[in-house]
């Protein structure tokens, strides 16, 4: 079980969506997995995912590649089982060169709390480091940072 579980709330529903936040800046896949049940499904930009075990090479090789990560996502709706959420991320190329990330994604859970379905949209937009948001140390955000909403994005 991955509390909180449906029947999400307001309360409950922000709190699934901080923990899969702070999941995803641990940058640790094996981790990350265990909030996705067995055969989750995932739709990732133009790529297909099924199960933990491709999931977890998947966030390996993102978390080689987007070095210096830092995520922030915000609760965008909920329904019963189902949560839509609005994100942005940095990241760093290898060649030193910073992206910011733009994303919606569409979750669906089983009754363990577990998620079965993941659609991902997500648009990338080169920046200048002058032009960086997220200035926290890698890991968790820590909770007096602003938001998306806070930051105007």
């Amino acid at each position: 079980m991955r509390p909180p579980l449906p029947s999400f709330t307001q309360e409950t529903a922000l709190e699934k969506v901080r923990r899969a936040e702070d999941g995803w800046n641990s940058r640790d896949p094996e981790d990350v997995s265990l909030a996705y049940s067995v055969d989750c499904v995932w739709r990732n930009r133009n790529q297909f995912v099924r199960g933990r075990v491709e999931i977890i090479q998947f966030l390996t090789i993102k978390w080689k590649t987007e070095l210096n990560y830092r995520l922030i996502k915000e609760l965008f709706a909920y329904q019963h089982n189902r949560i839509a959420v609005r994100y942005a991320y940095e990241w760093q190329m290898d060649d030193g060169q910073w992206v910011r990330s733009y994303g919606n994604e569409n979750w669906v859970f089983n009754d363990d709390g577990l998620m079965t379905h993941r659609y991902a949209s997500i648009n990338d937009l080169i920046i200048d480091e002058s032009e960086r948001l997220f200035h926290w140390p890698l890991g968790r955000r820590p909770d007096d940072h602003p938001g998306l909403t806070e930051l105007r994005l």
